[in-house]
């Protein structure tokens, strides 16, 4: 079926890795009927793009990562080189004319969000986080100020693809990030930090869409979308049929030789089967392009060289997803060098692509030699495409250009009137500039906006008072009657919205709120009796929790109720995680404790955040359950530090799995202990006692690791049972009088 449908749409059997020319690129490229590729920006102005963020004004700032796999050794990956740079569109035909350079001499830079004249900037290795200001005008940082370190999540992966992204503004006025269990607030020129007890999800990328529903996406995983029934702070919640495994298959129209895995992963025809470096997504939210687009579900795979589109559905307050094409995708190239990576709404209301453009696209790790994705790389000349990157846009015919934005110049009173834009961009924009003002003239203004009966568009006015709410609440200026009053709104959104914000009375034990709120206990939308559920759990009142025992009692057939209930005790246990270990001597605590943090953060997103595997959509789990797994018996020791080291291929247990177990060990040994011991002592076989022998020491690693310093490929199991037996002898004999 797929290699029929692939005939279709044009497969060229045997593709050229051949640079070619933006105009040529797009030629490549095919889109539905009425869509239709624009070039932003491309080399020699910006080289290895991976990130975009426009200002109030519609300036756009590039992160480049000018050295990443610059050779299929990684060689001098690790060098700060890297920089942000600053462009502009002068004349507002669409394409890019002015550049300077806005930061230089970074390493790898990973996030960035712009903040009234600043931009917040994250540097890879790291969580610390800076602003940089330009106070002269010259396009070029002059301040620099530290905003956020904790040495805490320093320790990290350094494998490139193994790390955070996102710094993504919700509709709340938290930030959020992928792998590190916080989120971020940013108020009066300062980060607040707040933790997350269950962690939280994705890889590269993480997005919003009107409602504050954030979307995350793991190419480690190979899952193109989860994390989205939610908000995080209250739990991980998935579902294994919110999207069909049919989701998966993805329709390039070009055969894909460097993908890793090899032959499995690829259909007769050559090309990829399955998604697998799934990244960059965005909720499309403009005003631009077709209405059947707002809120689909946009997220690009650089090795298939596509964007896949897909229709986000709410089913009884559960969500799911499928694409919005029968075996095919929205934006798919035959260009071997086209790499999208990123995907984002942009200030006139199209939709943003950016084009990282180059031949490898997969982190060191894999690409070692002797390896599979090496062999493919070195035989079709892939190492050599490097130092470009273009950023596109899409447009639909008849498209015209609208005002351009000038957000940071206007007044409070102008931006107030933003909130209810068509395109999202502008009222999340609208939202942050007078939050980061501070300016308490626009108070009344906002409350009227929330009281004022709906006329015309039902959805655009509920939107603007979904926005004056909380840009109400990040003044600090929320008030009760202002919320009682959306509790009783005809959107059901807007209800929703009012009950989140709530919170701050519902914590307190308000009795007043929680009477109001709790007569929407039967409200006939399900994501309002959802929202109530999560919200009163943060309350400890009587009251309270007689109100969720009615709702999950007057809601048994209903599946996101039960599994939110679910999550919200899952998240409790999470809480009190750290106490669990406090009879172990400090030494050895920290290092469980720590490497705790490093599963949920990294290892979870393919074993499942209790080891127990994650099941996908038909397609079995990714990579083998953990938790009794026979190498993490306490006499396996060596075993298990071999696997991280180095990797793990082949068949586990007689199961096949999607990819390898990639090595770890870019890491330091003080790192490889933590998350060994953390597995080690928390998912022995059952039945088995907690034992501290579990514990791995640093030295430890450090002596297998010069033990085998010679190996540059993954283990088998069998390699591992010999190696095991050979030490056991050697022990025996070493032992022999």
């Amino acid at each position: 079926m797929q290699v029929q449908a692939n005939i279709l749409q044009g497969i060229d059997p045997d593709p050229i890795t051949a640079y070619l020319s933006p105009e040529e690129s797009m030629k490549t490229m095919v889109l539905p009927e009425g869509y239709h590729i624009q070039l932003v920006a491309s080399e020699p102005m910006i080289k290895e793009p991976v990130a975009i963020a426009w200002d109030g004004n519609a300036k756009m700032y590039v992160a480049e990562m000018m050295t990443y796999m610059q050779d299929a050794d990684a060689t001098g990956e690790q060098e700060p080189t890297s920089r942000i740079s600053l462009l502009e569109d002068t004349d507002n035909d669409g394409k890019m004319d002015k550049r300077s350079t806005f930061i230089d001499s970074l390493l790898l830079p990973r996030m960035i969000q712009c903040v009234n004249h600043e931009l917040l900037v994250n540097e890879t290795n790291t969580i610390t986080m800076y602003s940089y200001k330009d106070t002269n005008g010259d396009g070029k940082a002059d301040v620099k100020k530290l905003l956020y370190k904790n040495d805490k999540y320093e320790l990290t992966d350094r494998n490139m693809e193994h790390q955070r992204s996102g710094l993504d503004w919700n509709l709340d006025n938290w930030m959020y990030i992928t792998y590190d269990p916080v989120r971020f607030r940013y108020t009066n020129g300062k980060f607040m930090v707040d933790t997350l007890p269950s962690g939280t999800s994705g890889q590269w990328g993480v997005t919003h869409d009107n409602y504050g529903r954030l979307f995350f996406s793991s190419a480690g995983g190979e899952n193109p979308v989860y994390g989205f029934q939610i908000n995080p702070v209250y739990g991980r919640l998935d579902f294994p049929d919110q999207f069909k495994p049919e989701f998966q298959e993805v329709w390039p129209i070009i055969p894909t030789p460097d993908v890793q895995g090899g032959d499995k992963r690829l259909n007769p025809d050559r090309t990829l089967n399955h998604f697998t470096g799934c990244s960059g997504q965005s909720i499309y939210r403009g005003d631009a392009l077709p209405k059947d687009l707002v809120g689909d579900y946009i997220v690009c795979e650089p090795v298939a060289r596509l964007i896949r589109r897909a229709k986000v559905n709410n089913v009884k307050g559960k969500t799911t997803l499928e694409n919005a094409y029968d075996r095919k995708e929205f934006l798919a190239s035959s260009d071997m060098n086209f790499r999208p990576v990123n995907s984002a709404t942009g200030p006139d209301g199209n939709l943003y692509i950016v084009d990282m453009h180059r031949g490898i696209i997969q982190q060191g790790n894999w690409t070692r030699p002797g390896s599979f994705l090496r062999k493919k790389i070195d035989s079709i000349g892939l190492a050599k495409n490097i130092g470009h990157g273009r950023i596109y846009r899409i447009v639909h015919d008849n498209y015209k250009p609208g005002a351009k934005p000038h957000l940071l110049d206007e007044s409070s009173a102008k931006l107030v009137t933003y909130l209810g834009h068509p395109n999202g961009w502008w009222r999340d924009n609208a939202q942050k500039e007078l939050i980061v003002r501070g300016d308490k003239s626009v108070i009344p203004a906002l409350k009227q906006i929330v009281i004022k009966k709906n006329q015309g568009d039902e959805a655009g006015a509920a939107l603007e008072k979904i926005h004056a709410l909380w840009t109400l609440e990040g003044l600090n200026a929320i008030d009760k009657g202002s919320l009682l009053k959306a509790m009783k709104d005809e959107n059901a959104q807007v209800r929703r919205t009012a009950i989140w914000i709530s919170e701050t009375y519902l914590k307190k034990n308000d009795a007043e709120m929680i009477k109001s709120a709790g007569q929407l206990k039967n409200d006939p939308d399900y994501d309002v009796r959802l929202q109530l559920l999560l919200s009163l759990h943060s309350s400890s009142s009587a009251a309270a929790k007689s109100l969720v025992k009615d709702i999950v009692e007057n809601n048994e057939d209903v599946e996101i109720i039960a599994a939110g209930k679910s999550s919200l005790e899952r998240n409790d246990i999470q809480r009190t995680y750290a106490k669990k270990f406090s009879n172990l001597k400090t030494t050895e605590r920290n290092m469980i404790v720590a490497g705790a943090g490093i599963f949920k953060s990294l290892c979870a997103s393919c074993h499942g955040p209790e080891g127990k595997g994650i099941p996908t959509a038909g397609s079995g789990m990714p990579a083998p359950p953990l938790v009794g797994s026979k190498r993490l018996a306490i006499a396996e020791k060596n075993t298990a530090i071999r696997i991280l080291l180095h990797g793990l291929t082949g068949p586990v247990d007689g199961k096949t799995y999607p990819s390898v177990m990639p090595s770890m060990s870019a890491n330091n040994d003080r790192w490889m202990a933590s998350i060994l011991s953390f597995i080690r002592y928390e998912m022995q076989p059952a039945g088995t006692k907690k034992d501290i022998a579990a514990i791995v020491r640093p030295e430890e690693v450090m002596k297998i690791r010069r033990e085998d310093s010679a190996r540059n490929k993954p283990w088998t199991l069998a390699e591992l049972r010999n190696k095991a037996k050979g030490e056991t002898a050697s022990a025996t004999t070493s032992r022999t009088p």
